[in-house]
């Protein structure tokens, strides 16, 4: 780490030199959700190097923020530490911070099983849903399935699209209340700037099964108000 070193002796300076190289922090997003192999990892980070992927992971291990533990169900894996886990309520807070700024997607942007559930993580109201009945719902984003189980302020999600690495917790029982599928859109309505009913009228949801009133629920229970746009650079 030293070799990067700002030469500020400073908490955000240290915290920069952690985690702040180029794909740092998404290989720590990606491992808020669960342990994951190199494979998966890279799997996750289409457009991440090999050997920049591997640096980084030396990089994180070296700083105490991630460790290679073994399970049996696939071997070697990696996984935060309780250091590197400390970091959940600052990805969430980025997260909710950038997605005031976020526009259209890119041509090549992607959207991830991992980075859909951080994203859904960090849009979730506990006390709204605490509020609310229980919910049950399968959500469709391109190739990505997730299945998003709400009760009590309590969130559960499991990634049935791609499968899950083999690291994860028992797939859930039941059948789900409502299945939906949509697009990048969905930030329309997670930020309030379309009704659910609105967002199916615009093709921005389809409802693909179950009570699409549900969605009314969804949209209480996901949700970050759009703040205003970060300012244009200057020509």
């Amino acid at each position: 780490m030293g070799s990067r070193s700002y030469g500020q002796y400073c908490g955000v300076t240290t915290a920069v030199e952690l985690v702040g190289e180029r794909w740092a922090l998404l290989i720590v997003r990606d491992l808020l959700v669960g342990p994951r192999r190199y494979t998966d990892l890279k799997q996750g980070l289409p457009k991440i190097p090999t050997n920049i992927l591997s640096a980084r992971l030396k990089e994180l291990q070296e700083g105490g923020v991630v460790r290679r533990i073994p399970l049996k169900s696939c071997g070697l894996v990696y996984d935060l530490t309780e250091y590197g886990r400390e970091l959940e309520p600052i990805v969430v807070a980025l997260g909710r911070w950038g997605f005031q700024a976020m526009g259209e997607p890119g041509i090549d942007d992607v959207v991830t099983a991992d980075s859909l559930t951080i994203a859904l993580r960090t849009a979730f109201q506990r006390d709204a849903a605490a509020a609310l009945p229980p919910a049950d719902y399968e959500v469709h984003v391109g190739d990505v399935a997730l299945r998003v189980q709400v009760d009590g302020g309590e969130l559960r999600i499991a990634q049935l699209a791609p499968p899950a690495p083999p690291v994860g917790g028992r797939m859930p029982d039941g059948v789900p209340e409502l299945v939906f599928a949509a697009g990048p859109g969905i930030r329309r309505l997670i930020s309030g700037e379309l009704t659910p009913f609105a967002a199916i009228d615009d093709g921005v949801l389809q409802v693909l099964r179950g009570d699409e009133t549900l969605l009314e629920r969804f949209a209480a229970t996901f949700h970050i108000e759009a703040g205003a746009a970060a300012p244009a650079a200057a020509a």
